[in-house]
């Protein structure tokens, strides 16, 4: 009899650490949903947003610059003169993983076949446009002109599904944009604290923004400049196991301590 009741409570102690470690390894939807401060409405209005401003062109930009004339033959000069290689990003959504643009020097110019050198760091991709085309205008009649950047770069590293560098083709680049593309975080990623790091006239800024609030639509850090980084930290249970190692391993452990409860019964 006694043995009997040894084995049933060495069986209710290992179902009961199994249920209490299995409990444990679950995560709250309250730790994984987005913008929990959100009501449960079909339509809201959020007046804090931030506004979008045009990021401006820094040294080492490459700069992807089409100029069209009346005469083809004289824009496709300078368009050929386009060259400098530049890798991108390397999934679905990324564009082809070489560009080829006018690299923006240490002193913030670029240089034009027949145009010259140009001053353009410190200027958005409209203001410099402007004036790309108002010095061809002094060469051709009726230019126009079109530019963008070519290396667009942002990175994503940490507890996502595809970390990378992505180039992208424009410049109006989010947050989540940039997350999207990566996949979004895996469910070991803390939402509540990523990291954002961003180069500033040659020094670095660092920003924490909380997923789980809306909040991060009026953070000056929710449009993403180039070269930011996103770091997304792991939780404590990526830093322990993964859930499904976890619930293995309790398995075996909970079998072992059954086996070993039912041995020291039949010994006794």
């Amino acid at each position: 009899m006694n043995k009997k009741n040894n084995v049933n409570k060495g069986a209710k102690v290992a179902v009961l650490f199994f249920a209490i470690t299995l409990a444990c390894s679950c995560v709250s939807n309250k730790k994984i949903a987005y913008f929990q401060d959100i009501q449960s409405v079909k339509q809201a209005r959020l007046d804090s947003a931030i506004a979008f401003t045009e990021p401006v062109i820094q040294p080492d930009d490459i700069l992807s610059i089409n100029i069209f004339t009346l005469n083809p033959q004289s824009g496709a000069i300078i368009n050929q003169a386009a060259s400098t290689p530049t890798l991108g990003g390397n999934t679905n959504n990324s564009v082809s993983t070489q560009n080829t643009g006018f690299l923006v020097d240490k002193n913030g110019e670029i240089e034009l076949s027949l145009i010259g050198k140009l001053k353009v760091a410190g200027l958005t991709t409209y203001q410099a446009r402007e004036l790309i085309r108002e010095k061809a205008t002094d060469v051709f009649k009726q230019p126009n002109v079109q530019l963008r950047f070519a290396n667009f770069k942002v990175s994503v590293l940490g507890e996502v599904n595809a970390p990378s560098a992505y180039t992208l083709p424009n410049e109006k680049v989010t947050i989540l944009d940039a997350l999207s593309l990566a996949g979004d975080l895996t469910i070991y990623g803390r939402r509540e604290n990523v990291l954002i790091v961003r180069d500033n006239n040659g020094k670095k800024e660092f920003a924490r923004l909380d997923l789980n609030s809306s909040n991060i639509f009026s953070s000056p850090f929710y449009y993403l400049k180039q070269n930011d980084v996103i770091y997304v930290e792991p939780n404590k249970r990526k830093v322990s196991a993964s859930n499904s190692a976890q619930i293995q391993t309790i398995g075996v452990i909970a079998s072992v301590i059954s086996v070993i409860v039912l041995a020291i019964s039949n010994f006794k």
